[in-house]
């Protein structure tokens, strides 16, 4: 990466951190463009080279996010020595993501607030920036490498996230009704099971 590459990287990505820190603190509402750009240390056209409106950074930001988490499990997946299942596969990197958001609550309030699936869809299908990976395309990889055959892959995929969603919020920041490490084994068999009734028979 050449010196004019990683100097816009670089202010990108304090507006992105900016934008996150604001975000959380103010909500979006009550964050400005000005205020980002402002504490990003940046001038506002900067911020007009790579986001329309604080909106779409924060569409971008969920996008960013969600893809560095799911590349971290990918490349923590692949140091694996054993070929892994399919349904093993999926536990791993969900395991992988979960211990992530709980360990950066932060990111949990964020996500959990602003990952709508009309959001998350379109950051697997189109990352928000070229160094993020398409999360879709390894998803739609891993099913083709899996030796099975899965309906509706997409509706498959929508119901885990979901169901991830709507489940770890309370036991991670409350441990209610139970903390996370007591809720994983009846979540992960859920998503067994979810993998598991989209599972075509062979002929």
């Amino acid at each position: 990466m050449g010196k004019l590459d990683l100097n816009k990287k670089q202010k990108r990505e304090s507006l992105l951190n900016t934008a996150f820190h604001l975000f959380m603190t103010n909500g979006i509402n009550k964050t400005t463009i000005s205020d980002i750009v402002n504490n990003a240390g940046v001038a506002k056209g900067t911020f007009y080279l790579y986001f329309k409106d604080k909106y779409d950074i924060r569409n971008k930001l969920v996008s960013h996010k969600a893809s560095l988490l799911f590349s971290a499990a990918i490349e923590a997946l692949k140091t694996l020595p054993t070929p892994f299942a399919f349904e093993d596969q999926i536990i791993y990197i969900v395991d992988f993501i979960i211990d992530q958001l709980d360990s950066d609550k932060a990111l949990l309030q964020f996500l959990s607030k602003n990952l709508s699936w009309g959001v998350f869809k379109n950051a697997l299908i189109r990352p928000a920036f070229e160094d993020d990976i398409n999360c879709y395309d390894i998803y739609m990889d891993t099913i083709k490498n899996s030796g099975f055959s899965f309906r509706d892959p997409e509706i498959m995929l929508f119901l885990i996230i979901e169901l991830i969603d709507a489940s770890i919020y309370s036991p991670i920041l409350y441990n209610e009704p139970v903390n996370i490490q007591q809720l994983k084994p009846d979540l992960y068999d859920t998503i067994r099971y979810i993998l598991n009734s989209h599972k075509e028979e062979t002929p």
